[in-house]
């Protein structure tokens, strides 16, 4: 047994933060996402789709991409963000209730239900807006925008 196994680094998570876009909505779809392997280095996945589609399809996109790229590398745990929460509930996040499918992207959350499983420990889990902002960005760019603005803070007023 190496080192880096008796420490367990043989089964750290892979971090995943994913976004897709879509300009307009349906329209041209951008993906994007940020890869962190184990050992802290990263890489980034940013590309336009030939097809249009919707923002949900853009995410899900991004998110096979990205789950792709990480079998490739042999990856066994993944750790994945996603600030749609559509996409997440759809994948089985733990939720009190069933979500109903969205039949059109049927086959889409299929895939990605199989790439899911074919690791030894998944967690999915949804993220707030405010912090998939690269993501975000590199699925923006990938259409040629740029990337948000941050939003505004408004002040109460009393």
């Amino acid at each position: 047994m190496s080192v880096g196994e008796e420490q367990g680094c043989g089964n750290l998570p892979w971090t995943i933060y994913c976004d897709g876009s879509a300009m307009p909505n349906p329209g041209r779809m951008g993906i994007g996402a940020v890869i962190t392997a184990p050992d802290g280095s990263r890489h980034t996945l940013s590309q336009a789709t030939h097809t249009t589609g919707c923002n949900n399809e853009a995410e899900l996109l991004a998110l096979t991409l990205a789950l792709r790229d990480l079998r490739e590398r042999g990856a066994t745990a993944v750790r994945a963000y996603s600030d749609n929460s559509i996409l997440v509930e759809q994948l089985g996040a733990a939720g009190p209730e069933p979500v109903a499918p969205i039949v059109r992207l049927a086959a889409l959350f299929d895939e990605a239900r199989v790439l899911l499983g074919s690791f030894d420990d998944v967690r999915l889990q949804w993220i707030p807006r405010h912090r998939n902002g690269e993501a975000d960005a590199l699925a923006r760019a990938a259409l040629g925008f740029g990337p948000k603005p941050p939003a505004r803070r408004t002040r109460k007023r009393r």
